[in-house]
C-alpha cells in the first residue's frame, strides 16, 4: 500500500535562461505509518519536494500519483495535512475557529468540525486557548495550533515543513514531541523537512536533499 510516489519526478521554475530546477528527477514512496525525516540546507529542494508531495505543485516532468489517497485534488484533500513552517492562521480567528477551518473547506459538516476541533486541541494541548485569537499566541502555541488543525482533518498523511525552524531549540523541541506523539495515535503518516539533526533523529527514515536530488537508502523507498 501506498500513500503517495514520486517517479522521475522533477520541478522547474521559470524558463529558459531563467530556469531554476529545484527537484530533479526523483523517485520516492511514502507509506502507511512511515516515519520520514527530508534533510538538506537551504534551497535544495526538500521544501519543493514536500509541495510535490502534498499536490500543491505540479511537477514539470515525471509523475506524482496518490495510489490509496483517491484520484482527485478534493479526495487528497481529506487525506493530507500540511504544517508549514511560517505564520498559517488567520489572524481574525480564535484558535478554535482556525483548528476547524480546514475541516469545513474540505467539506466537513460544521458541526463535526467542531467536535473534531475540540480533539484535536486536546489531543495537542492548546484547548485552554480555544477562544483566544490566533494574532495573540506565541510561536510555539501558533504551531500547536497549526499541527491541531492538521489533525482535525483526521489525515492519512502529515507533511510538515520545517515545523520548528522558526523557534528555539526548547519551544521546537516540544512542538516535535506533540507533533510525533500525535501521529502516534491517530496512524498517520509523517513527512518531516528539517536542516537540524536533532530532529531528523526523531524520525525512523532519513532522506536527504542536495541541489535539488534525493537520496533515499533503498530500503528507505527507492522505487
Amino acid at each position: 500500500m501506498t500513500l503517495v510516489r514520486c517517479t522521475d519526478a522533477s520541478r522547474t521554475f521559470g524558463r529558459g535562461d531563467q530556469a531554476v530546477v529545484a527537484v530533479h528527477g526523483c523517485s520516492c514512496e511514502v507509506r502507511p505509518g512511515s516515519r520520514i525525516a527530508i534533510t538538506g540546507s537551504s534551497g535544495s529542494g526538500k521544501s519543493t519536494l514536500l509541495h510535490l508531495l502534498a499536490g500543491l505543485e505540479a511537477p514539470t516532468g515525471g509523475a506524482v500519483i496518490w495510489p490509496d489517497l483517491g484520484d482527485s485534488p478534493v479526495e487528497r484533500s481529506r487525506d493530507i495535512a500540511v504544517v508549514f513552517q511560517g505564520p498559517s492562521l488567520l489572524p481574525a480567528l480564535t484558535v478554535a475557529e482556525n483548528v476547524a477551518l480546514a475541516a469545513v473547506l474540505t467539506g466537513t459538516d460544521e458541526a463535526e468540525a467542531d467536535a473534531r476541533a475540540v480533539v484535536a486541541m486536546e489531543t495537542v494541548g492548546v484547548a485552554a486557548l480555544a477562544d483566544q485569537l490566533a494574532d495573540t499566541l506565541s510561536g510555539g502555541q501558533s504551531q500547536r495550533v497549526a499541527i491541531a488543525r492538521a489533525l482535525a482533518l483526521r489525515p492519512r498523511l502529515v507533511l510538515a515543513d520545517e515545523p520548528t525552524g522558526q523557534l528555539d531549540a526548547e519551544t521546537g523541541g516540544h512542538v516535535l514531541d506533540v507533533l510525533i506523539a500525535a501521529v502516534d495515535e491517530t496512524g498517520a503518516a509523517l513527512v518531516v523537512t528539517t536542516h537540524d539533526p536533532a530532529v531528523a533523529r526523531r524520525l525512523d527514515d532519513h532522506w536527504q536533499m542536495n541541489d535539488g536530488r534525493l537520496v533515499v537508502p533503498a530500503r528507505e523507498g527507492v522505487l
